[in-house]
């Protein structure tokens, strides 16, 4: 998987869980993916929308009526619907699943499978602002999915951050490969 379609994807609330669920067989009419998500239909809207954009979902033609489409994951989505159900097996608790739909959650933790400062954290996410990676990496620690280590050997003393816990096995189950298409 490729960091700018994980940033993509987590940039709206629902899109992870509506893939997941379309991996895990949830069928895809948009009453049965509203109700499986219980998200409200605005976001629910702007969520599967938001994947049909990115090409991870298409209306199946031929089924479903006009005002009530059917949706399927098209071959991208296959892969991104299987990455998204590993990442909700390793988090099923309601409080996980709240700090997977922030749009930095996954992103984060992505690039975070060995101790990085913060610069070479932002560095691998471009669009992250100072401010929402500092946020983020707040979350994470008070989640215990990320450490912080303060190196005082160093000076000035810097912050490296690294996923731990279920942090960690999120990192493996997004299989985030680098730009040389070597596993990171």
């Amino acid at each position: 998987m490729d960091i700018n379609l994980v940033v993509k994807i987590t940039t709206r609330a629902w899109s992870l869980r509506i893939l997941a669920l379309l991996h895990e067989g949830v069928a895809g009419r948009q009453a049965a993916l509203l109700k499986a998500t219980q998200a409200g239909r605005t976001a629910f809207a702007q969520s599967l929308h938001h994947l049909i954009d990115l090409n991870l979902l298409e209306r199946n033609p031929g089924h479903g009526h006009p005002l009530r489409p059917e949706y399927r994951l098209t071959p991208t989505g296959i892969d991104a619907a299987a990455m998204a159900s590993r990442i909700t097996r390793v988090a099923p608790d309601e409080t996980d699943a709240v700090l997977l739909r922030r749009a930095w959650t996954l992103p984060v933790l992505s690039v975070s499978p060995a101790p990085s400062s913060f610069t070479e954290i932002k560095t691998s996410l471009p669009p992250i602002t100072d401010r929402a990676l500092s946020q983020t990496l707040k979350q994470l620690q008070g989640h215990n999915w990320l450490m912080r280590q303060v190196d005082t050997n160093a000076h000035p003393p810097r912050a490296k951050y690294h996923a731990v816990n279920a942090g960690l096995q999120i990192n493996k189950a997004v299989s985030l490969f680098s730009p040389a298409g070597r596993l990171l």
